[in-house]
């Protein structure tokens, strides 16, 4: 397009024909960069057809939303850049260096959100959606629009990879100063570990890789082992136990690192997790207990665990309602791997295991994943004459459980009738009837039949129904007044 065509285009006529007139175009001052971008547009080899620079100029519109403000001029002043809010992570609200789309559809910055799935979330964060898998794809088409915007405003971001995350290379230096700075005090052993947990977060790739390094699980142990010439500092406990939470998924032998922990040469780290649990981070506690429920992998590592007492002690206390929702969840979920044994079911109910899953079943607004695992090892509790009997003598924790078989999940519905059914059917346990039988447990019972339960959950109904068929005309006659409709037998 020669120079007179492209002034009569930008006057409104191209080749003589009469075409849409753009009114004048504005920028604000800090995004007033089309003139840099429609330049390097426009200096390809071939010319742009009217129709090609209308569609680029909605592109990039947009992009870059336009203001009424001011002028565009042929030679501008770079005060600031506003980035588009679609390039940025929901998560870290940085633009996003390796753009990746989850199930939902949404996307976030590769780094950011698999550090929130490492944590153990099962959501999706803007939406809070579950999520039925947790892989995602490369946004592409994403990274090359930012690629563009970056080239285009003369302003390069960061690169893919961040300048503070360690080369292999450098990694490999920085473990060799971490192993001797038990014998060099004048390196920063904190300042060390850091750098390792950076490069542990920054991707999966460098997960794996350390997972796979010769000889850096066993370091990592052996400074939990060794828990008092760690200078007194439970923030470097911390940080050891952050580093292997990051990499357990992609640890495949856990019976090694089972033998690490549980047999070490001073056997103190259970005692260095004891530790953490009672003055760390939420953090590291998670990464804690999610160690110790990776090493939980059989009868003979799950009673080395619960010899500890102490520890078991502090993952209940932290279980408690008043704690973080998702320390909660981790530390059930600890419990629930070590409680097979029945010694271990025991001791959790000597120590009271009974009466925070009661707290946390009374509350309201618990949420739903906890209210499954708390019914779970309340199942596991009360196969045991000492759990029943705790459980049987408050009225209360029994209508607690009656009330989660409906309206929570197929899940909490199968432990509780799962609870209800052993208690009330199976050991007959009259206390437990009785108070089923005072909070209305057969009507509930009823309207769980007639629902879209599982064929076990519908038996175990029905041999509840005939329990309370036998010791309870009254509460059949109350059903009677209020929900005749359905017929039970």
């Amino acid at each position: 397009m020669d120079l007179s065509n492209k002034q009569k285009y930008y006057n409104g006529k191209a080749n003589g024909e009469s075409i849409l007139r753009h009114p004048p175009l504005t920028l604000p001052i800090n995004l007033s960069l089309y003139i840099p971008f429609h330049f390097h547009i426009t200096h390809l080899n071939s010319p742009l057809s009217p129709l090609n620079s209308i569609s680029l100029f909605v592109l990039f519109h947009s992009l870059f939303p336009l203001s009424s403000t001011t002028m565009v001029r042929e030679r501008v002043v770079d005060l600031c850049i506003t980035v588009p809010t679609f390039f940025k992570c929901p998560i870290s609200l940085d633009v996003m260096k390796s753009p990746v789309s989850l199930c939902t559809g949404v996307t976030y910055d590769r780094s950011s959100i698999q550090r929130w799935l490492d944590d153990g979330n099962n959501t999706c964060p803007a939406t809070m959606q579950i999520l039925p898998t947790k892989d995602f794809v490369p946004n592409r088409t994403l990274h090359s629009l930012i690629q563009i915007w970056t080239d285009s405003v003369h302003h390069r971001v960061e690169p893919v990879v961040s300048p503070s995350v360690l080369s292999n290379q450098q990694l490999l230096q920085t473990i060799t100063d971490l192993a001797s700075s038990g014998l060099n005090r004048t390196l920063n052993r904190f300042g060390l570990i850091m750098k390792v947990i950076h490069f542990a977060q920054d991707s999966d790739q460098n997960r794996t890789f350390l997972a796979k390094l010769d000889g850096f699980i066993p370091l990592m142990v052996s400074f939990l082992d060794n828990v008092e010439n760690v200078d007194k500092s439970i923030e470097f406990l911390e940080q050891t136990l952050t580093v292997l939470g990051l990499i357990l998924e992609k640890i495949k032998v856990r019976e090694g690192l089972k033998n690490l922990v549980l047999k070490g040469k001073n056997k103190k780290c259970l005692d260095s997790m004891v530790l953490v649990l009672q003055k760390g981070s939420n953090n590291s506690r998670i990464a804690t207990a999610r160690v110790l429920k990776f090493i939980a992998i059989d009868a003979e590592s799950e009673l080395l665990i619960a010899e500890n007492e102490a520890l078991l002690t502090e993952l209940l206390k932290l279980s408690s309602p008043e704690n973080d929702s998702k320390l909660i969840e981790n530390c059930l979920s600890c419990l629930i791997a070590i409680s097979k044994p029945k010694r271990n079911k025991q001791k959790l109910v000597k120590i009271g295991v009974m009466k925070i899953l009661s707290k946390l079943l009374k509350e309201s607004n618990t949420s739903v994943t906890v209210v499954e695992k708390a019914l779970k090892l309340v199942e596991t509790a009360s196969s045991t004459s000492e759990g029943r009997r705790e459980m049987c003598e408050d009225a209360a924790f029994v209508a607690a459980i009656l009330n989660k078989i409906r309206n929570v999940s197929n899940v909490a519905t199968e432990h509780a009738v799962t609870t209800l059914w052993s208690v009330c059917y199976l050991f007959r346990d009259q206390k437990a009837q009785e108070a089923v039988t005072m909070a209305n447990g057969l009507t509930k019972i009823l309207l769980l039949i007639q629902s879209n339960c599982s064929p076990q959950v519908r038996q175990m109904c029905t041999d509840l129904l005939k329990i309370f068929r036998v010791n309870s005309k009254s509460c059949l006659s109350s059903y009677d007044t209020k929900t005749s409709h359905i017929m039970p037998f």
